[in-house]
């Protein structure tokens, strides 16, 4: 599997599972239709449509795309990570019950782990 260099600030979030601070990733108010990436590997995680507003300070997804996205416990023994299926990069949380969408899930991921590519899937 060949896996992009990533930048220090990348390497932060996708391998020393860091967080990003709130308000401040490029995709956090994007809402433009296409696909989101992993960063590090380049496998599509997310269709744009089910990226939605929660106000988190992140971008929020209630769904991805089937078997691209694992969960796992964290490290902090509260919270739910998420990572890329293929490469095991840092995405995020995962929180359910909190009623922001009828599927009641928010995929709450880095910007800095996503890119994203124009157009339908």
């Amino acid at each position: 599997m060949k896996l992009k260099k990533l930048t220090p600030e990348e390497k932060k979030i996708m391998i020393d599972k860091e967080t990003e601070p709130p308000f401040t990733g490029k995709y956090e108010n994007f809402f433009d239709e296409g696909t989101y990436f992993c960063r590090q590997c380049g496998e599509p995680l997310y269709p744009s449509e089910s990226k939605f507003h929660s106000g988190c300070g992140w971008p929020s997804f209630d769904d991805c795309i089937e078997g691209a996205v694992k969960k796992q416990g964290d490290a902090d023994g509260r919270r739910t990570e998420i990572i890329c299926a293929k490469c095991g990069g840092h995405l995020g949380h995962v929180f359910e019950g909190e009623g922001f969408t009828p599927k009641n899930t928010r995929h709450c991921v880095n910007s800095l782990s996503i890119d994203f590519r124009p157009g339908k899937r």
